[in-house]
C-alpha cells in the first residue's frame, strides 16, 4: 500500500476553519491554503452540495449483496475488536461509494448511505477512489458542517486481476491531533486482507466457471458423457457462452452468433444475475437472430457467481447492423462518468470550456460528440497558429471548436484573449494538450477557461473502460464474419498495458488486429503487440521509454528472441541492448 502525505489540516488547522469560513461566506481566502483543499470545496459547490447538509434521519437502505461485500465482510468483522468501536467507524464502500457495511459509531458518519462527492462533498474515500492510493482528509477539509470533528483515512481495494479499484476501507475517528491518522495502518492492514480475499475467491469462482462453461460446451444426453474435459475444443458448433462480468469464454458457435449487442445484454445478465434470480432466457436486443438459454454458475456456498448461456438461432441469423456506440462517451468508470457529466453540465450555458489532458484521452473524440449536430467552425491550431484565417471567417451564431490549442502562435493566443476581454460568453471549445513550456500569454488564457475545465483521465486510471471500448472501436465486420472477440488471457494483457497513447494507442492495435489477422476465434495474447503482451514495466516509463521499449521488444519478436541479432538490427551494442532491458525491469 502506498502513504500520504500529511494532511494540510494537520498542521494549519485554524488557519483551514478560518479559511473555510469564508470560503462559504464569499470573501477572499487568507494565503497559505493548499489548493488542493480549495478545489474540493469548488467541486463541493459546484455539485450543489449544501454545507449544512443534515444527517439522514432514517436509517440508510443498503445495496444488495456483491461479490466485495461477500468477499470483504468476514474479514472486516474480524479486524473490529482492534478497531475501539466506541469511538471509530469502520466502513466499506463499493467503487460507486455506495455504503455497503459498517461497524462501530462516529456521529455523522453513521446514517451515511453514499460517500460521492456529489452528494457529500470532499471526503476520503472519494479522494482515495479518484487517486488509487491512501487519503486523509481532516477536519475543515470536509465541506460539511457535521465533519468539522471527524479524521477519516481510507485506502482503495483493488481487483486481484484486473487492478480496478472495487471499493474503500475507511476508517473514521474524532479528529485527530496529528497525521498520518493513527488508525492508517488499520485501514490498509484491512484493505490489504479483503484484497487477499478476494484473490483466493477469484481463483475458485474462475474454476467453477471454466467447469460450467465445459459442461455447457457439451450437448446434453450419451453422446456428451465423459467429453466434459474436452467439450469446448471438440464441439464448435455448440454456441456457449460463460460470463461473470469480468471473465468471458466464448465457444467457436457462439462466435458465429455473437454481436456486440448481444454480448453486451450477456454481460448486464451475468452481472444481475449476482443480486437476483435470473430467468431461464435472457432479453436480447430486437433483431438479434438468437435466443440465449441462461443458467446460473454457482459457487460451493450457494453464491452466484456468473452465468452459462447456450444461444440458439431464431429466425434470420444475419440481424441488421444496429448504430455503433460513441467511443468518446463509451465506459462506465467513475472518473469517466463524471467527466462526461461534468462536460455536459458545463456545455448547457454558452460560455467557453476548455477540454485538457494526455494526447489521445479523446478530447477532439468528446468535442464533437458535445456539440452534436450544431452548426460548428473547427479549426486546428497546427494548422492555423495565428487564426488569421479562423476568427474573420467565425461567425457569433454557431460553435467555435479549436484543436491544439498548444499549438497556437504568439499572434493566435493574444487574439483569442482579446476575444475573450470583450465576449466572455464566447461559445468556444478549446482542447488542450499539456506537455510544452507554457509562455506568458498562453498561461494567461489558459487560466481564464479555467474555471470551465474538464481533465480527460488518461486511459490506465480508467482500464475497466477497456472491455467497453473494444466494441466500439472494433471495424464492423464484413458480412457473413463472426464480431472480434477477446481471450480473457488477451483482455487482461490490454489492461495491464499503461497505454501511453491512451485510447488512440488502443485503436490502433484493435483496427491492426480487425484488418489484418488471419487466425479465426477470439484475440489470443500472443496476437498482441509485443509491449502489450509482455505487460508493464517493473516501474513508470516515461513516453519516450515506452516508445524504445516497444521498439526493443518487436526487434526480439522478429528475431526469434536473439539478442545479438536484434540489437544489431537496431544499430545498438548487444551491452546496451542487455542494460536497456535491465532498466525497464528496476
Amino acid at each position: 500500500m502506498t502513504t500520504t502525505e500529511p494532511s494540510p489540516a494537520a498542521t494549519a488547522r485554524p488557519s483551514l476553519r478560518i479559511a473555510r469560513e469564508r470560503f462559504l461566506s464569499g470573501r477572499p481566502l487568507p494565503g497559505g491554503v493548499p489548493e488542493e483543499v480549495v478545489a474540493a470545496w469548488r467541486r463541493a459547490r459546484f455539485f450543489g452540495v449544501p454545507h449544512d447538509l443534515p444527517e439522514p434521519a432514517a436509517a440508510p437502505v443498503r445495496p444488495p449483496e456483491s461479490a466485495l461485500l461477500i468477499a470483504a465482510r468476514p474479514v472486516l468483522e474480524r479486524i473490529v475488536p482492534a478497531l475501539g468501536a466506541d469511538r471509530s467507524l469502520l466502513l466499506l464502500t463499493d467503487e460507486r461509494l455506495r455504503v455497503l457495511w459498517t461497524a462501530g459509531s462516529m456521529p455523522g458518519l453513521d446514517a451515511c448511505s453514499v460517500l460521492a462527492e456529489q452528494e457529500v462533498g470532499n471526503n476520503s474515500a472519494a479522494l482515495a477512489l479518484r487517486t488509487r492510493r491512501r487519503a486523509e482528509v481532516h477536519g475543515p477539509e470536509h465541506f460539511l458542517d457535521r465533519w468539522q470533528e471527524v479524521s477519516a483515512v481510507s485506502v482503495p481495494v483493488l481487483g486481484p486481476e484486473s487492478g480496478q479499484v472495487l471499493g474503500t476501507v475507511t476508517v473514521a475517528s474524532r479528529l485527530a491531533a496529528r497525521a498520518p491518522h493513527p488508525q492508517a495502518a488499520l485501514a490498509e492492514a484491512a484493505a490489504a486482507a479483503v484484497e487477499t480475499e478476494l484473490r483466493a475467491r477469484a481463483g475458485r469462482a474462475e474454476r467453477v466457471l471454466l467447469d460450467a462453461y465445459l459442461r455447457g460446451a457439451v450437448p446434453a444426453g450419451p453422446a456428451g458423457a465423459g467429453r466434459e474435459a474436452d467439450g469446448a475444443a471438440r464441439g464448435p458448433d455448440r454456441a456457449v457462452i460463460a460470463l461473470d462480468g469480468r471473465n468471458r469464454l466464448i465457444s467457436e458457435g457462439a462466435q458465429r452468433m455473437l454481436t456486440p449487442e448481444v454480448l453486451e445484454a450477456l454481460e448486464r445478465t451475468a452481472v444481475s444475475a449476482r443480486h437476483a434470480e435470473v430467468r431461464a432466457e435472457a432479453e436480447l436486443p430486437d433483431g438479434s437472430g438468437c435466443a440465449a438459454r441462461v443458467t446460473p454458475v454457482r459457487l460451493d456456498d450457494g453464491t452466484v457467481t456468473g452465468i452459462v448461456a447456450v444461444l440458439e438461432p431464431v429466425g434470420d441469423p444475419t440481424p441488421p447492423a444496429s448504430p455503433r456506440p460513441a467511443v468518446a462517451l463509451t465506459g462506465s468508470s467513475v472518473p469517466w462518468r463524471h467527466t462526461v457529466a461534468r462536460a455536459v453540465e458545463l456545455m448547457r450555458s454558452p460560455e467557453p470550456v476548455l477540454l485538457t489532458g494526455e494526447r489521445g484521452t479523446g478530447k477532439s473524440a468528446l468535442a464533437r460528440e458535445l456539440l452534436g449536430s450544431a452548426a460548428v467552425h473547427a479549426v486546428d491550431a497546427a494548422q492555423d497558429a495565428g487564426l488569421d484565417r479562423t476568427l474573420p471567417a467565425w461567425g457569433a451564431d454557431r460553435p467555435l471548436l479549436l484543436r491544439h490549442a498548444e499549438r497556437l502562435a504568439q499572434p493566435g493566443v493574444a487574439a483569442l484573449n482579446s476575444l475573450l476581454d470583450t465576449r466572455p460568453d464566447a461559445r468556444l471549445l478549446v482542447t488542450y494538450t499539456p506537455g510544452a513550456p507554457v509562455g506568458p500569454c498562453l498561461q494567461r488564457l489558459l487560466d481564464i477557461l479555467s474555471a470551465r475545465s474538464v481533465i480527460l483521465p488518461p486511459l490506465r486510471e480508467r482500464t475497466e473502460d477497456i472491455r467497453e471500448l473494444l466494441p466500439a472501436l472494433t471495424p464492423r465486420p464484413a458480412p457473413g464474419r463472426p464480431p472480434l472477440t477477446w481471450t480473457l488471457d488477451a483482455l487482461r494483457a490490454l489492461e495491464r498495458y499503461a497505454w501511453p497513447g491512451n485510447v488512440t494507442e488502443l485503436a490502433h492495435v484493435v483496427r491492426a488486429l480487425a484488418e489484418h489477422r488471419r487466425a479465426s476465434g477470439p484475440v489470443r495474447r500472443a496476437e498482441l503487440p509485443d509491449a502489450v503482451r509482455e505487460g508493464p514495466a517493473a516501474r513508470p516509463l516515461s513516453p519516450m521509454e515506452h516508445a524504445e521499449r516497444a521498439t526493443i521488444l518487436e526487434a526480439l519478436h522478429r528475431h526469434g528472441g536473439n539478442k545479438a541479432r536484434a540489437a544489431a538490427a537496431l544499430g545498438i551494442g548487444r551491452a546496451t541492448l542487455y542494460r536497456k532491458l535491465r532498466g525497464y525491469r528496476e
